[in-house]
């Protein structure tokens, strides 16, 4: 079967979503990953977004994590405030993230990128910030992280640490006082990391097929450990990648493509007809 890499990305986070979990959310592969799960093997999860939609089921692609598809059908149609303290008091089972570097114990940072000769006050490019990504990862029971494996971004120390992982290893996060579990996975477009129960330090544990261990490991600013026995993932099932399409039939986040820019009005009601009476289909 031909599939995309970000189809694989999708399917591979999908799986490690389980039943009956409260699913944390975004827009994009984490949106597509908590759908494909819920109509797969966690039909009983409830996906859950930040701007306070919780257990919707959307009638098309949401753009945005307030857009107003993200209360679709849902059991409850709340503000962020009620969400995130829901994920401070420890409700949240599973929460997807992503960054702009991470580091090898799992702290991301989506606040700055510095460079050489800058600062903080004027770093190279300032990024969105946290949003609710460090409630998440403080909190939640488990961690899955969604990132595009570059050595840019798969750093030795980080630039600013916007969410924690297991900060500097072993009881860190415990000696933090952070409730949450910590990360449990990174997944990328050539593999999947997991962390050491005991040093709480990234290793590489599952290759994408064709992809070989050299490969990843010129991709990550440390020496990276391996699991002692690498496996290798499973691609998308023919079930799965259906479902992503009928999610995303324009292809918006499986494609790249863009179905928002300079449409005229009947255009971009054509787009949102053929979004609705795509996601129709698994409704």
């Amino acid at each position: 079967m031909n599939y995309t890499t970000q189809e694989f990305m999708v399917s591979a986070c999908s799986r490690l979503i389980k039943d009956n979990e409260c699913v944390f959310i975004g827009v994009g592969i984490p949106l597509l990953a908590g759908v494909v799960a819920s109509k797969i093997h966690a039909t009983n999860s409830v996906l859950i977004y930040e701007a306070g939609g919780v257990g919707a089921v959307s009638r098309r692609l949401p753009w945005s994590i307030s857009d107003n598809a993200t209360t679709d059908n849902a059991l409850v149609a709340t503000e962020l405030w009620r969400v995130l303290g829901d994920v401070q008091r420890g409700f949240i089972d599973v929460a997807v993230i992503g960054g702009a570097q991470i580091d090898k114990f799992g702290n991301l940072n989506t606040t700055v990128i510095m460079g050489p000769g800058n600062s903080y006050q004027k770093p190279k490019s300032r990024l969105p910030g946290s949003g609710g990504a460090n409630d998440l990862a403080s909190s939640a029971k488990r961690v899955l992280i969604i990132m595009k494996l570059e050595k840019r971004k798969f750093v030795e120390k980080l630039d600013y640490i916007t969410s924690p992982g297991f900060i500097t290893g072993r009881e860190a996060r415990e000696e933090f006082g952070l409730k949450g579990g910590g990360p449990e996975a990174v997944i990328t477009n050539k593999c999947i990391f997991r962390f050491d129960p005991s040093s709480k330090e990234m290793y590489l544990d599952e290759l994408f097929p064709g992809v070989t261990v050299e490969e990843v490991k010129s991709d990550v600013g440390w020496e990276l450990k391996l699991a002692e026995d690498i496996k290798t993932v499973n691609p998308p099932t023919a079930k799965e990648i259906e479902i992503m399409h009928k999610i995303d039939p324009l292809g918006v986040v499986l494609g790249s493509k863009s179905a928002q820019g300079n449409q005229s009005f009947d255009e971009y009601y054509e787009i949102m007809k053929k979004c609705y009476e795509s996601i129709a289909l698994l409704l």
